[in-house]
């Protein structure tokens, strides 16, 4: 039987109420009496708080609702108050828990129903179902209760009530916390829900732990060592600066030509862009390739091109005179395409998510990216979800959207891409933060208009992420407004923008206190990216000296039909370009600075390589011993100075000294710059290969890493 709202408020609020509960009733049979037993003994390891389940008492720590009814067998009993996203506990003493969820029959509950039954947890009869608060019917709820054994870990989603428990405070020595050493030596928590709650932050920036307290000793074995945070640096006089990316004169360079591009049969608004997608250089095919949506919530579409400006969509067999990879399925919305480094030749090279109505987020796989596995089901997450892989720690992430901060992200990982579609270990992740800036109006498009209205506080729209060099890098897409209802009543994109992030293990951010957008919307009439900025699942790809980032704009209407289809008219894709590793750079001025390094240590490699812009300046370099002297033969008197715009260039010392014979031994470095801009440095043999991530690869290079 279905329920649909329509059906309960076709009568007064009392009726509809009264028919709810009768039809609920009637399908109510296979529940339990209360189970006998002692009630388990729970450990809670994140934030709330724990009460006495009576009348009017607060049932979540973020929301205002109060206790409206219950069986007397509940009443009186401990429950905790928590977030209505999510909650879990441990089990210290094997006993009963008991828990409360919405009803699955209401339109727009958020029950957990099929997932506690997935889980052995029975039905209790007892006043069931009951109105635990306010008068919707999705807030109607029944009682589950399971016999847990000690030592078991329970998570919750949106949203369930924990009560008739006894909390034990400490339970010390009861679960070993696995953990895993990094390839740069940090100690990450093995499982997410190890790792620090992202919900008792308030709306500061997120903590990033090995910020505060990085390794003694950093290995550099991997990739090109960006300096975009504090990681590396012990000390400095020298000034971190900020870049943009720079777009491109002749963006866009894809959009909307063909009829399924055009929505020509599915009448929905014009679009050739990847929201999210993905744009990738195959280097054993030597072709630049996207995977983009044809058409608003239409065809999932594949093209190529030779130079990554030109752009060949080819005749596929899915549907005949189209280029769709996959036959079109309920209305599609994101998805994300991602080239798989760790596939290997008998592996599937390629992973994707599409993300539709009504069946939400599906799973696939393919050796070409054109022919494609049958779907395996997601979760439930929200329609804006994505994914990325993680190759430093070899999991695959899901970035799942969801409403625990607003606009905000949840994360779930699995070494195995299909085997983690259950979303198991999912944890409140990701979020704007008071130092977004909002918007300057809600009415962004019309600044004219109702000047003095309150600004749109921020929220984080999207997340995408890719390994590039020696780290993650990491797209934040920030809405500043204005939400759906008025877009849809204006007929204008809504305003989100992309900005960067870091991270050295995939899981903790660290984000530019500039928080000016790196590719900002147009934001007028008429430009082809107005607003409504997506990044790619590949972010960006290396093209010779420069990174190239490919992004989806929105122009908006007019397009035939009516206003609310004008905000997701005429999306096309352009390129924004930044110097290769050009993220941040540590300046000085005509007065040099000086920058200490951390101790470091590699294994591999016996020269020193940096990326440098010091023309009218000059770059030296000394090698530190463990007591801070510099090393014979390493000093920066002996370092032949370097006044170049490279991009990758050796340090050289006029003895000849390199580096081997200090292979395995922990040294610091010690840059001293004089008029001019450092962006990173490696250590490498005599290609000044770094053996670092390529984000989306790119020329000349046949993987996504540098070697």
């Amino acid at each position: 039987m279905i329920f649909r709202r329509k059906d309960f408020y076709g009568t007064s609020g009392v009726l509809s109420s009264v028919l709810f509960f009768i039809l609920v009733l009637a399908v109510h049979a296979g529940f339990e009496r209360p189970l006998e037993g002692k009630p388990a003994g729970v450990h809670f390891r994140r934030q709330g708080e724990t009460g006495i389940f009576s009348p009017e008492v607060k049932l979540f720590t973020d929301r205002t609702y109060a206790l409206k009814t219950s069986p007397e067998w509940l009443v009186g009993k401990p429950f905790r108050c928590t977030s209505i996203m999510q909650s879990e506990l441990l089990v210290a003493r094997e006993g009963i828990v008991t828990v409360l969820t919405p009803v699955p029959e209401a339109e727009g509950a958020a029950s957990q129903v099929a997932a506690l039954e997935k889980a052995g947890f029975v039905w209790i009869d007892g006043q069931n179902p009951f109105q635990l608060f306010g008068g919707n019917p999705r807030d109607c709820v029944r009682v589950y209760q399971k016999n847990i054994q000690a030592g078991t870990r329970l998570q919750f989603g949106k949203w369930i009530v924990l009560v008739a428990f006894e909390e034990v405070p400490d339970a010390t020595g009861l679960f070993e916390i696995p953990k895993e050493t990094l390839y740069n030596g940090i100690v990450l928590e093995k499982d997410p829900r190890d790792r620090t709650d992202m919900a008792s932050h308030g709306e500061r920036p997120l903590p990033v732990p090995y910020l505060d307290h990085p390794p003694e000793i950093i290995p550099i074995d991997i990739g090109r060592q960006l300096l975009v945070d504090d990681f590396l640096v012990e000390s400095t006089t020298l000034e971190r600066r900020w870049h943009k990316a720079v777009k491109r004169g002749d963006n866009p360079v894809m959009k909307p030509v063909t009829d399924l591009e055009l929505g020509v049969k599915s009448g929905h608004p014009p679009m050739a862009a990847p929201f999210s997608g993905g744009v990738w250089y195959d280097g054993t095919e030597k072709l630049f390739k996207v995977w983009y949506c044809a058409g608003w919530f239409d065809g999932t579409a594949y093209a190529y091109s030779q130079d990554g400006v030109k752009w060949v969509r080819p005749e596929l067999k899915v549907d005949p005179g189209t280029n769709r990879i996959i036959p079109r399925k309920g209305t599609r919305d994101s998805s994300a395409v991602i080239m798989d480094p760790d596939a290997g030749p008998d592996r599937p090279k390629y992973k994707m998510l599409v993300w539709s109505r009504p069946q939400g987020g599906e799973l696939f796989e393919s050796q070409d990216g054109l022919s494609w596995s049958e779907p395996v089901a997601w979760a439930p997450t929200g329609d804006r979800s994505t994914i990325f892989y993680n190759p430093f720690r070899k999991v695959w992430v899901y970035s799942i959207r969801s409403g625990w901060h607003a606009r905000s992200r949840e994360y779930s990982e699995s070494p195995d891409f299909l085997g983690g579609a259950g979303l198991e270990n999912r944890v409140n992740w990701l979020r704007a933060d008071e130092l977004d800036l909002p918007g300057k109006h809600w009415f962004y498009a019309f600044p004219d208009r109702e000047p003095g209205r309150k600004s749109k506080k921020p929220s984080l729209y999207n997340f995408d992420a890719v390994a590039y060099e020696s780290l993650m890098l990491g797209a934040f897409t920030i809405m500043q407004g204005p939400e759906n209802n008025f877009c849809a009543a204006e007929g204008v994109p809504k305003m989100t923008e992309i900005h960067l992030g870091f991270s050295r293990d995939g899981f903790y951010w660290s984000r530019p206190d500039d928080r000016t957008a790196f590719i900002p919307g147009g934001r007028k009439e008429g430009t082809w990216d107005r607003a409504y900025l997506h990044s790619n699942a590949a972010l960006c790809l290396v093209n010779g000296d420069e990174l190239w980032f490919y992004y989806t704009g929105f122009a908006g209407g007019p397009w035939p039909g009516h206003k609310a289809a004008d905000m997701y008219a005429n999306a096309s894709m352009g390129i924004a370009t930044l110097r290769r590793d050009g993220f941040a750079s540590m300046d000085a001025g005509v007065e040099a600075g000086v920058l200490t390094t951390r101790p470091v240590s590699f294994t591999q490699g016996r020269n020193l390589f940096v990326n440098v812009d010091t023309p009218k300046g000059e770059l030296r370099v000394e090698v530190l011993g463990p007591e801070g002297q510099a090393l014979a033969g390493y000093t920066a008197d002996a370092c032949l100075p370097l006044s170049v715009d490279k991009t990758c260039v050796q340090v050289r010392w006029r003895d000849g000294c390199d580096l081997r014979e200090l292979q395995r031994q922990p040294v610091r470095l010690r840059f001293h710059l004089k008029n001019g801009s450092l962006y990173s440095f490696w250590v490498s043999d005599d290609t000044g290969k770094s053996g670092g991530y390529l984000a989306g690869g790119g020329p000349g290079y046949r993987t996504l890493r540098d070697e």
